[in-house]
């Protein structure tokens, strides 16, 4: 009996321990609390150095990649005869990986998978192709979306530190043509015009309902974004408001701009995605890098290939 209640004392002291400790560490904690939950962008340089070192560099970067993309490919203008985009940009035709030197497509076809892996064989052109400057990433843009946002937006979506790296003739053509679902009689509304937040509301204010306005409006209104923002992280010139969806998605198609798939893999095994087209979105109702969106709500049809519905939202 005495053993029992000794129990229970050195139990119950025990617990006023905890408890005292436990009400001075929060006190401790509520004292110590930090500024911020978020962690904050170290900045160990002046923005004036951080662009004249990436400036400096770029010439390297894009060189190293130039012989990459050649080594790989064969990026040579070769237009199918016929066969064009909407407006008459023609496709490119032919075989463009390039197989070891003294390989044929003959001979790597009767060879079995074990002999093209142990003697090195396999096409680097079917490797993951790498983004232009892959240690940072980020958004890159094509010439022609730049210098067009630039005059109607006054936005410069350029950066300092890469270019694009595709030749044009590989892209789809600009500015892609748009139809709306709801009016195919109306063919291409886009009147060989990119859309953008300046132009957009005369251009179908009258044919979209005050909805589907506003879901266009939404799709062109710049946010910040890593590499056009205000902050010294940046990789524009000047400060920026940002870039939009349809920056990437050319009138609700694509215009090839580049970037790196945003998951949680360390930046190296990263896959570079490309601008997929919203073209039939409704269809399938699958978007993403990695398609991981299984649904999007529709609040606006448009369809920049041909006139069946399609939903962007």
């Amino acid at each position: 009996m005495i053993r029992q209640r000794a129990m229970r004392w050195a139990v119950l002291s025990l617990i006023g321990l905890i408890l005292v400790f436990g009400y001075a560490y929060a006190q401790q904690t509520q004292t110590e609390r930090g500024q911020s939950s978020y962690m904050p962008v170290d900045i160990i340089q002046p923005f004036a150095q951080i662009m004249a070192r990436m400036t400096a560099a770029k010439p390297g970067i894009e060189r190293d990649h130039m012989a990459l993309l050649t080594e790989r490919y064969d990026l040579s203008d070769r237009p199918a005869q016929g066969v064009t985009m909407d407006r008459g940009k023609p496709l490119q035709e032919g075989v463009r990986v390039k197989l070891p030197a003294g390989m044929t497509w003959e001979r790597l076809a009767a060879m079995s998978p074990d002999q093209i892996r142990d003697q090195n064989l396999f096409p680097r052109g079917f490797y993951p192709l790498p983004h232009p400057n892959h240690i940072d990433g980020g958004f890159v843009f094509p010439h022609f979306e730049i210098d067009a946002i630039k005059q109607q937006d006054g936005r410069d979506l350029k950066r300092f530190d890469i270019d694009f790296d595709l030749p044009d003739h590989f892209l789809a053509e600009f500015p892609p043509a748009m139809y709306l679902s709801p009016r195919p009689e109306l063919g291409d509304v886009s009147q060989g015009k990119l859309i953008s937040l300046t132009n957009y509301y005369e251009m179908f204010n009258g044919l979209l309902t005050p909805r589907q306005l506003e879901g266009l409006r939404l799709l062109l209104t710049p946010f910040p974004q890593q590499q056009f923002n205000a902050t010294e992280d940046r990789r524009s010139e000047l400060p920026s408001i940002g870039s939009a969806c349809f920056d990437c998605h050319s009138n609700g198609h694509q215009n090839g701009a580049t970037h790196l798939a945003p998951d949680n893999r360390p930046q190296q095994f990263r896959h570079r995605i490309k601008t997929i087209s919203l073209r039939g979105l409704n269809i399938q109702r699958l978007f993403g890098s990695q398609r991981a969106l299984r649904q999007l709500k529709i609040s606006l049809n448009l369809n920049s290939a041909r006139p069946i519905s399609t939903a962007i939202s």
